[in-house]
């Protein structure tokens, strides 16, 4: 047994993922899924999402429960379910929270257990899918956060650039295609056991309480093929939400910045000058593209649309970027 710590231990294996995806961009990974009941995998994906905390799922399992049965057992269990293929994801728990707007978001709440196996599939994909991102994709990334996209943002301000388009990927979780999604993965990943489960994650039931407080489990996203609950830790999974919009929105003369279903893209081809405006002079933003704010625009490479949000620099409540 490795006398190394977790976090040490589990870094190798994903060290050495990265480096191979690096170094091939072409190689697509078949033998990842005994990785997953690693038991330093396994551990460490408990341990971060015992650090998360979280609400129980479905099943009313709570992280004080698992810990009174003894989470060495737990785990060993659910490693043993995974060994022999008989894992199967349980439904989704919804439940709504407000938004800052006054409407409602919904929040999918996976049991501990799926938690921790999905957190286990994102500690293997997150290393091979994170040498393909591009260095604008802030979201569900190492080292990155809605900050760092905000920093580059102000960035490329201070850089000179002014013309600033707001766009927003409506209804993207509700929305997302599967098989385009699973085709994304499948670039990267030939392992079917995987494939497998990150499929299962995405058609899982979801259930909700009615208006009457009765129980109801629906299969929307598996009947219709899109969609996935929002709030998991792979939902949608760690290693997708930038593959189906990434190449889409890098053009010529752009400067993109993603997180993580919005993006704001700063148009080279209407660069300003900094030094051709008077000192102190508010930036006004021109409609730069062809449509007006609020109009919808159809993206061919993915169902979901842009909807043109704003195009200027102060950007939702508390959030405005300053010229220096």
């Amino acid at each position: 047994m490795s006398l190394l710590p977790l976090e040490e231990q589990v870094g190798k294996l994903r060290t050495a993922l990265h480096a191979k995806a690096k170094a091939e961009p072409g190689y697509r990974f078949y033998a990842l899924y005994d990785k997953l009941y690693r038991p330093d995998v396994l551990e460490l994906a408990y341990k971060r999402c015992r650090a998360n905390q979280g609400a129980a799922g479905v099943d009313h399992q709570t992280f004080a429960d698992i810990e009174a049965y003894g989470a060495g057992r737990w785990l060993r269990e659910l490693m043993e379910e995974l060994k022999s293929k008989t894992y199967q994801p349980r439904p989704v728990r919804r439940v709504w929270i407000p938004k800052a707007d006054g409407k409602q978001r919904p929040l999918g709440i996976p049991t501990i257990r799926d938690r921790v196996v999905q957190m286990a599939a994102v500690l293997v994909l997150e290393a091979i899918f994170e040498a393909d991102l591009q260095p604008e994709q802030h979201a569900y990334r190492p080292g990155k956060s809605a900050l760092e996209a905000i920093k580059e943002v102000q960035r490329l301000l201070d850089a000179g650039y002014r013309e600033v388009v707001d766009a927003d990927l409506s209804g993207y979780f509700d929305s997302i295609p599967h098989h385009e999604l699973m085709q994304c993965v499948a670039r990267r990943i030939s392992d079917r056991h995987l494939l497998r489960l990150v499929k299962l994650w995405l058609e899982a039931p979801v259930e909700e309480a009615d208006e009457r407080g009765r129980l109801v489990r629906t299969t929307r996203n598996k009947d219709e093929g899109r969609g996935t609950p929002q709030g998991g830790v792979a939902t949608p999974p760690t290693i997708l939400p930038n593959a189906p919009i990434g190449a889409l929105n890098k053009r010529e003369r752009t400067h993109p910045v993603h997180y993580p279903d919005h993006l704001l893209v700063d148009f080279h081809a209407l660069y300003q000058s900094a030094y051709d405006l008077p000192s102190g002079r508010p930036v006004g933003l021109h409609q730069a593209a062809l449509y007006p704010v609020g109009k919808f625009l159809q993206v061919p490479d993915h169902q979901p649309q842009f909807l043109l949000l704003s195009f200027r620099l102060g950007l939702g409540p508390g959030l405005h970027f300053q010229l220096r």
